[in-house]
């Protein structure tokens, strides 16, 4: 099920498809949990779509079914292995190899590369070749966070695809719709404007967590709790999501201190244009809500995350 902010690029590649337009090679440019990565599925299933041709895709007949199980002969994905945060070369060149082979179907061969902007130097050199002369009837769909960290050269070698942020209520519209009703407002404090990454959450759970997280920061604020037990106890589970609930703790309390009601992305526009004094009294709450997103960041590194979360548990004891 699509949302009302993937309307628009859908129509482009549909209306693209049925005039026999459809480039050769796609970047999807969609911050994670917008639908970059469900919107490469469905225009994969638009061009293996056995009901239609030349519209958007019917979804139910084998090749979109398979096509969105990733179980199509003619589709390839291609995303890093395992723990790794990249793409190899070895794993572009056997997509390479793949794509110069005849499609089963008689049809289209599709990729799709997701996040492509994990893809190492010498992977994007790779694929190059193969943007620049591909086999006829062959569709690269790469979907990326960063754009620019892609060779330009690559770059220059797709259509942009741009897909927007949703709006909270376009977000919670299509949650309510996707996965019923739940307190979906507040897993998308702690997810951002992400609805595809919500939805694959336990909203409950979600909620019980972030309850307890905030009254464990209160009890750590005024020492009733032990930052190295907190610490030990978070860092072996749900430590992104506890991060998560640690930055909107924060963002609630700036927001108090500034006497501000606009959304935590506008929060730094907000401290300058208040009194000295709320900017003072809310300096040190900035400082840690820098720490706790680096820590968030530094995740996917070699850290010890029980040391670097009871260093930030440590610095918010009044």
């Amino acid at each position: 099920m699509s949302g009302a902010w993937l309307a628009e690029p859908m129509r482009v590649l549909s209306a693209a498809h049925a005039a026999g337009r459809m480039p050769h090679a796609l970047l999807v440019h969609a911050a994670p949990g917008r639908g970059g990565e469900w919107l490469a599925t469905w225009t994969a299933q638009l061009v293996l779509c056995t009901a239609r041709s030349g519209a958007p895709p019917c979804g139910s007949c084998p090749g979109c079914r398979r096509a969105r199980e990733e179980r199509h002969p003619d589709l390839l994905v291609l995303r890093p292995v395992e723990d790794s945060q990249q793409i190899r070369i070895e794993q572009v060149r056997e997509l390479v190899a793949e794509l110069q082979l005849t499609s089963h179907k008689g049809g289209y061969k599709v990729a799709i590369i997701a996040p492509a902007d994990a893809l190492n130097r010498f992977a994007a050199n790779a694929l190059l070749k193969t943007l620049e002369e591909p086999p006829p009837r062959t569709l690269l769909v790469l979907v990326a966070e960063q754009p620019s960290r892609l060779p330009a050269t690559l770059r220059s070698r797709c259509q942009r695809v741009h897909v927007r942020s949703p709006t909270r209520a376009e977000a919670l519209e299509w949650l309510a719709s996707a996965r019923g009703p739940g307190p979906w407002a507040a897993v998308l404090d702690l997810t951002g404007e992400a609805p595809f990454a919500a939805a694959a959450l336990d909203p409950e759970a979600v909620a019980r967590l972030r309850e307890e997280t905030w009254r464990t920061l209160e009890e750590v604020r005024s020492g009733a709790a032990d930052p190295v037990a907190t610490a030990e106890r978070w860092a072996r589970s749900e430590l992104p999501l506890r991060l998560a609930c640690v930055e909107n703790w924060l963002t609630e309390r700036i927001r108090r201190g500034l006497g501000a009601t606009a959304d935590a992305t506008e929060l730094g526009a907000s401290a300058h244009s208040r009194g000295t004094d709320s900017v003072m009294n809310t300096r040190p709450l900035f400082a840690l809500l820098e720490g706790a997103r680096g820590l968030k960041a530094a995740l996917v590194t070699p850290i010890n995350r029980s040391l670097a979360l009871e260093s930030l548990l440590r610095s918010m004891r009044s």
